[in-house]
Formats: structure tokens, C-alpha cells, sequence
């Protein structure tokens, strides 16, 4: 079926339709496992937590307001019900209950300034990283990746994950997390500069191996 627009799906959803409902499944479902991954500790719990959440938005699909993107409600639902269960496996502690984040950064002045164009912008852009010559060290790079995005604390893998896998954008990932724009952007600026380091050591060991 073609991609509907958020009026006609909720339409479609409170009007119980089948195919609407497959359609949202299959398209959503993938990435919601892996997110829910990031609370619990095991796939089949993750794969528990999407089945929940598509029972939540069956039977909250008629009181839904639109005042998020309707990906953006599922999502919602989604992360507290896989948070919830986290707590339970003893995976993560409540969001509230932690302190504030703290991890790598760069150097501010590597950045335009306020008063500078592109403010907040790399100066210079970080040296590329060389493409893996063949399918072993490219899956050697993935991995260094996911071990890397393993060790995150909580909330920096979950924004991480949701800004640059499934592609959200920033108020999006602050209105399905329900945190600060200022907040996400500094979660998300931890996590990259943790991944990034990961992956610099990798290809400075590569060099000299």
C-alpha cells in the first residue's frame, strides 16, 4: 500500500483496518525491537515489548489527540513500557533517578562561536575515516561500533540510537524521550564523541598493525 499521511492512518487504525494495521507493523516493528533492546536484557523481551505496545496502541488508537506525529505516540509507548520492564529485569533504574549524564566532549573551540556563521558548527571537519578494503574489516568496524554503542549509559545509546539509526530528528527524539532540546542535544553530543574515539583507536591500531 502506498505511505498514508497521519490523518488517514488513524483513520484507518480506529476503523480497525486490517491492511493499515499490517502496513504500521511491518514498518515499524523492526526498528522498535532494536530500540527496546537498549532497555532490556534479552531479544525476546524487546520482541515482548513491541508486542505490548501494538496491544497500548489497539486500544488507545481512538483517544489518540495528534498533537505528536503518530510514529512519535508509538515510540512514546513503546519506551515506557520497555523501560518499565527494564526496571523490573534490573537493566536501567527510572530516568528520573539519574544524574545528570556525563562522558566525553570536544573541545568548545573546535566549534563557531555565537556570533560566528554556522554557530555551533565544526571549525574544521574531523579527518575521514578510511574505507574498510574488504567485508572482514568492514564487519570488524561494525562491530567496534556496536560494542561501542553498548557501553553508552542508558540515555545516551537510546538518543544515539533513535537520532542516528532510525533517523529522528531532535524535537522528535525529545518529544518521544519527553527531555529538554538542550538535553538531547548534549546526550547526543556525548554518545557521538564516545562512538567516534571507539572507532579512532580502531583504525589507529589498524595503521600500526
Amino acid at each position: 500500500m502506498d505511505v498514508p499521511g497521519d490523518a488517514e492512518l488513524v483513520a484507518r487504525l480506529r476503523d480497525r483496518d486490517e491492511a493499515a494495521f499490517v502496513f504500521v507493523l511491518e514498518a515499524w516493528s523492526p526498528g522498535m525491537q532494536r530500540l527496546a533492546r537498549s532497555f532490556v536484557s534479552t531479544p525476546d523481551s524487546a520482541a515482548e515489548c513491541v508486542q505490548d505496545t501494538w496491544l497500548a496502541v489497539i486500544e488507545g488508537i481512538d483517544r489518540f489527540e495528534g498533537r505528536a506525529a503518530l510514529r512519535t505516540w508509538v515510540y512514546r509507548i513503546l519506551v515506557n513500557t520497555a523501560k518499565r520492564r527494564g526496571v523490573r529485569e534490573g537493566r536501567s533504574v527510572p530516568w528520573s533517578s539519574v544524574a545528570d549524564e556525563t562522558g566525553p566532549t570536544v573541545d568548545p573551540a573546535r566549534f563557531r562561536g555565537p556570533g560566528e556563521p554556522f554557530a555551533g558548527h565544526w571549525r574544521e571537519f574531523p579527518a575521514r575515516w578510511p574505507e574498510p578494503e574488504n567485508a572482514t574489516l568492514a564487519a570488524e568496524l561494525r562491530q567496534v561500533v556496536a560494542e561501542a554503542i553498548a557501553e553508552l549509559p542508558e540515555r545516551q545509546r537510546v538518543v544515539l540510537t533513535l537520532r542516528d539509526i532510525h533517523g529522528y530528528d531532535g524535537a522528535e527524539v525529545s518529544s518521544i524521550l519527553e527531555i529538554s532540546p538542550g538535553y538531547q542535544r548534549v546526550l547526543l553530543h556525548r554518545a557521538r564523541v564516545h562512538v567516534r574515539a571507539r572507532i579512532d583507536v580502531y583504525h589507529a591500531k589498524a595503521e600500526t598493525g
